[in-house]
């Protein structure tokens, strides 16, 4: 989960601040040590650092409490803000051309970095926004990336245009911006060949593309996981060809912060999206706020219910709500239910969203949660499509036989249809009994939100 570590070690330290009265001059003091360390140790910027818990500090020092809050909540405000802010306060919307003209974007970084990834998804994010696309496989260097580029676009059914690797990167940018004017399409992107590190014939070849294609949006392509060194990329790319924004990848993964902490105050340049996820839809816009409290461990209700309002059907799950509190649903709701949270990423990508509870690490929060394997809902979902349809909308008519098809369809012991087919009849149970205790009272959905079912 990003920014884990970060978030626990900034827990300790409002903790710390929690039954004071009045924050004293030494309690800021030792509250923004705590806050350096835990900031360096995410390999965030020094300067930025040093900027940073000094602004922090000279907002809070003697503050008193706040519209109702405590001292800790005080801190927790201030330190949310100044991290918005750091990040580039509101969330930056990438420019497009007016009018009949084409957005040109050139896509640059390393290797590694998940620049050719990226632009596909953004291809893909910009379709959902009414756009018309064409990507430009300009990597000659290695044919590895063309193949890449095309297989993940067609999954999208984003033209390429491609010239494989005979021509120069200058003349295919040129050829396939005449090509996108030709077809129609509106924005142009041009996936750049990366390198293993930078270096002077690279950033040469960018600026040609630059000088004879119009390009509008320059985007790095930053790994989120390499902690300063992405800065310091960020830095060199900036001064030598000229970047006006930044895709953050992986930060879905274990990242220490550093980069999505820096990058902005550092370059000067927004952060417009970041990569949460190996798919092709796993691309969101930058909210600087969210991001804050996502770090803080307050978690991003907003970006759950986009999530959940992008893959639920709202009849489907009114209808879902309804059945659960009659205790009447099935095993087709059930396989629903696990469709529905694998468009949202998963339980992992949802409870990444979810505030965290005080004092809980995530080791005892993986107890609570009984450490969900989530690779168990496959079994599930084997299982469920190993019946037939009868059984899936009738439970009760699986006897021992049935059972043993259903296992050997799924490939799976007998014990293990058993276990599912007792919990699905003990949910059943539990719902029946809390919708009785609510008799006329508006019925709720149980577990995430749109969802019929309690995982």
């Amino acid at each position: 989960m990003a920014f884990e570590s970060l978030s626990e070690k900034f827990q300790r330290v409002f903790k710390n601040l929690r039954g004071k009265g009045r924050l004293s001059e030494d309690d800021v003091k030792a509250a923004m040590k705590e806050v350096r360390m835990a900031l360096l140790e995410a390999d965030v910027n020094f300067k930025v650092v040093k900027d940073f818990t000094k602004d922090v500090t000279e907002k809070v020092t003697g503050t008193d409490i706040l519209n109702g809050l405590n001292p800790a909540q005080t801190v927790i405000k201030q330190v949310a803000d100044s991290l918005t802010e750091l990040m580039g306060g509101d969330v930056a919307e990438l420019p497009m051309a007016a009018g009949q003209g084409i957005t040109v974007i050139m896509m640059v970084g390393l290797q590694g970095a998940g620049k050719t990834t990226s632009a596909v998804k953004l291809a893909g994010y910009l379709i959902k926004k009414g756009k018309k696309p064409l990507l430009s496989a300009c990597d000659v260097y290695r044919p590895a990336a063309i193949d890449q580029l095309k297989k993940n676009a067609e999954k999208l059914s984003v033209p390429v245009f491609s010239l494989g690797t005979e021509k120069s990167p200058v003349e295919i940018a040129e050829e396939g911006y005449l090509e996108a004017k030709k077809t129609g399409c509106d924005v142009y992107i041009i996936d750049t060949a990366g390198r293993l590190q930078i270096d002077e014939d690279m950033m040469q070849e960018l600026a040609d593309i630059k000088s004879k294609v119009s390009v509008m949006n320059t985007l790095l392509t930053v790994d989120a996981m390499t902690g300063q060194e992405a800065v310091n990329v960020a830095s060199a790319f900036q001064e030598k060809v000229g970047i006006n924004g930044i895709i953050l990848t992986k930060l879905d993964g274990d990242t220490r912060g550093g980069a999505a902490l820096s990058v902005r105050a550092v370059t000067g340049q927004p952060v417009y999206f970041c990569g949460m996820g190996e798919k092709l839809e796993d691309l969101e816009p930058f909210y600087p706020d969210r991001m804050a409290k996502r770090i803080l461990g307050m978690g991003d209700v907003f970006s759950l219910i986009e999530k959940a309002e992008a893959a639920i059907d709202k009849e489907k799950a009114e209808e879902l709500s309804k059945k659960v509190g009659k205790a009447e649903f099935d095993f087709n709701d059930y396989l629903m239910s696990l469709e529905q949270m694998r468009q949202m990423g998963g339980i992992s990508s949802v409870m990444g969203l979810l505030p965290s509870m005080p004092g809980v690490s995530k080791k005892k929060l993986d107890e609570i949660t009984g450490n969900v394997d989530e690779s168990e809902f496959l079994v599930t979902e084997a299982l469920i499509k190993s019946m037939t349809p009868e059984e899936r909308a009738k439970p009760d008519i699986l006897n021992p036989s049935r059972k043993n098809r259903i296992a050997r369809g799924a490939g799976v012991d007998i014990s293990v249809v058993n276990r599912f087919v007792k919990q699905f009849e003990q949910s059943k149970k539990m719902m029946k009994q809390f919708a009785g205790k609510k008799g006329k009272k508006k019925r709720s959905s149980f577990g995430f939100p749109g969802m019929g079912m309690p995982f």
